[in-house]
């Protein structure tokens, strides 16, 4: 089977990044510009894309549409490829809001799933053929440290997460042997508007610069796995291989929840 093919020369390489009006996504489409890729920045707000691409130095283009919308992919994947084409898509719209299993409800449980999961099934359905296609193109898929085991706090979140996991390993074994990459970005806590309402201790935090820098670096090395900052994210992956009791215990231990 065909593995990722390591990504270390950006100039001219066209890349869709889907949530890059803020945070990591910000602050990868200014790296990547920085690198010379040409990039499609995609988000619900027009303004904050344009303040990004006004960042850009010229090489990117600002085209909004709403990741929870199947046919809006369909329109704009088709439309970019008809305009040249895609070497890679990176997904990293998402959302995320605290709850304990007493403060789920169905609305706030759809509203993250859109987002969160069903946006990647939209990325793949749109997408997927295209690059098949080709039989070239990459598709990055962002999930989350959180769901690699439960969480208080994390009842709807780190269940999105654990899908888009599971999703992006199932889509590595139908793609990769067609020659199409696939990663899966896992990132710990990150100083974003998204993190900025927790109110609990976030081990090893990092700026959204160090995580887009953590990103390239992942795809340099053809890292299916890119999860990041090390020093937290392996000792939590190594912590979910523990039974199940001892995992509970620590959550419990180290969250005080």
């Amino acid at each position: 089977m065909s593995a990722n093919a390591p990504i270390r020369q950006w100039q001219g390489r066209h890349v869709w990044l889907i949530g890059a009006g803020h945070g990591i996504g910000e602050a990868l489409a200014v790296k990547l510009a920085k690198l010379g890729a040409r990039l499609t920045l995609s988000g619900r707000n027009p303004y904050a894309l344009q303040a990004v691409a006004a960042r850009c130095a010229g090489t990117a283009k600002s085209a909004p549409f709403d990741a929870t919308d199947a046919a809006a992919w369909q329109a704009m994947a088709a439309r970019l490829d008809a305009e040249g084409g895609i070497d890679l898509v990176v997904l990293l719209a998402g959302d995320y809001l605290p709850l304990r299993a007493w403060e789920v409800t169905p609305e706030a449980a759809r509203k993250l799933t859109d987002v969160n999961l069903m946006a990647a099934f939209y990325l793949v359905a749109a997408c997927a053929p295209i690059f098949r296609q080709r039989g070239k193109g990459g598709i990055a898929l962002t999930g989350s440290v959180a769901g690699v085991g439960g969480m208080p706090k994390a009842t709807v979140y780190g269940a999105t997460k654990a899908a888009v996991n599971h999703l992006a390993q199932t889509l590595y074994l139908d793609l990769a042997p067609l020659g199409v990459g696939v990663w899966v970005i896992n990132p710990g806590f990150v100083r974003t508007r998204l993190t900025a309402g927790n109110d609990f201790a976030m081990p090893a935090l990092i700026s959204p610069e160090e995580a887009a820098d953590a990103i390239v670096a992942g795809f340099a090395q053809g890292a299916f796995d890119i999860h990041f900052p090390r020093r937290f994210t392996t000792v939590l992956k190594l912590a979910a291989l523990l039974p199940r009791r001892a995992w509970f215990w620590l959550m419990h231990k180290t969250t005080g929840l």
